[in-house]
């Protein structure tokens, strides 16, 4: 975050507590509806389309193998979301190929009237018990596809024993879909649940690079988390031009 000549920040800096870091065990549940099969913009090798679905498989993979780098004892497992949330891979484990065998039968072939969370949430906290008993902590990172439904769920605010962050992929605005809605309803649910710090990003440019960019900040650990409205990375990889003292930036020549 820059702050101009003369300004000062209202905030406070922000400061990383003393605190021993938990291994984590990170949930992913990916929405299995048919928008999720929607096509990217950009085409893969030989013109073969590539889905919503298939990008977020290959931004799963990209987390899976970055937060192993970072510490090898962090565990995962895969649910999925129809109407309800279900178990898709349920033991929670460190290995890659456990990771790629979930995925890989991941599909989508009908559309669902709605989208309760409830069930991914009573699944998520019956396991985060079981994690803290083993001293870990549990993160669900929610992969949401649906332009049009607005997500539901009943659950106890007072009840926060997990993280939620959200990716939300979605089509432009429209007369028929009310993306801004169901975002709204996301980060209520964000709110309403998480123990730590959760994130949420949207993306609705149909681009894989968007959905990898944005996961990478997922890496993060929810125990040293500043707030989101404080992330000033990604950092934009456009080139400023550097201009020696007192010369001028001159623009190229456009021959």
């Amino acid at each position: 975050m820059e702050i101009a000549e003369g300004e000062t920040s209202s905030r406070p800096p922000y400061t990383l507590l003393p605190i021993r870091l938990c291994s984590e065990d990170i949930l992913f549940c990916v929405d299995v509806d048919l928008e999720s099969q929607i096509e990217m913009k950009i085409s893969g090798p030989n013109g073969r389309p590539i889905t919503r679905l298939d990008s977020i498989k290959q931004a799963i993979l990209l987390f899976v193998h970055a937060k192993l780098a970072i510490n090898p004892d962090h565990r995962f497992s895969i649910a999925s979301l129809g109407q309800s949330a279900s178990w898709h891979r349920k033991e929670f484990s460190s290995e890659v190929e456990s990771a790629i065998q979930g995925l890989r039968v991941l599909s989508a072939s009908s559309s669902h009237g709605q989208a309760d969370l409830t069930q991914l949430f009573r699944i998520a906290a019956h396991e985060a018990k079981k994690s803290r008993q083993q001293n870990r902590i549990l993160r669900v990172i929610l992969i949401y596809c649906r332009s049009s439904v607005k997500p539901q769920h009943q659950w106890i605010a007072s009840q926060k024993l997990f993280t939620l962050d959200v990716f939300y992929l979605h089509d432009k605005p429209s007369p028929d879909n009310c993306p801004q809605d169901v975002y709204d309803a996301l980060v209520d649910a964000l709110e309403h649940v998480s123990e730590y710090e959760g994130y949420i990003f949207e993306s609705g440019q149909g681009l894989s690079r968007t959905l990898f960019r944005q996961i990478c900040v997922l890496l993060s650990h929810p125990q040293q988390r500043c707030g989101q409205d404080d992330i000033d990375i990604p950092k934009s990889l456009v080139r400023k031009a550097e201009s020696a003292p007192g010369e001028e930036n001159i623009p190229p020549s456009s021959q």
